[in-house]
């Protein structure tokens, strides 16, 4: 038997198709936060991506921690507490009954609005707790 290796791609967050969201809500119905990984950049430069995989690739999708929160705290599909909300859920299940769902990461209870983050070094614990989604998005449009 041959063994095909997956082609591995970084991508942005908001330069995936809306068929490859879907399946990352899937996957992750209660945020990306806490799955995000570090990984070296082709500049040399430490980042975070989220990982995910398809049949026939390994995706890192770039974000920080911060991105990760606002892209949570803006889609109407989670509700206040940062979950996929169960009917959109049940209908990207429908659609995309390929996708293998993570169980590990579906029973993590905390929600992705920013208990126990592990912080970049800019930010105070206190500080981002308190952090409004204009100053979140100021923080993204300067990075």
């Amino acid at each position: 038997m041959i063994s095909t290796i997956k082609p591995r791609v970084i991508k942005d967050y908001d330069k995936l198709s809306v068929e490859l969201l879907e399946q990352i809500k899937l996957v992750y119905p209660k945020g990306f936060r806490k799955h995000l990984e570090e990984f070296t950049g082709i500049d040399g430069k430490r980042r975070k991506g989220l990982p995910f995989e398809t049949e026939d690739k390994y995706y890192l999708i770039s974000m920080t921690v911060e991105e990760a929160i606002y892209v949570i705290a803006e889609d109407n599909d989670y509700d206040n507490r940062g979950h996929l909300k169960p009917q959109v859920q049940e209908a990207l299940a429908d659609k995309h009954d390929d996708v293998n769902h993570l169980e590990d990461y579906n029973s993590n209870e905390d929600n992705d609005y920013g208990d126990d983050i592990d912080y970049d070094e800019d930010y105070d614990e206190d500080i981002l707790r308190d952090i409004s989604i204009d100053e979140l998005e100021e923080d993204i449009a300067d990075d």
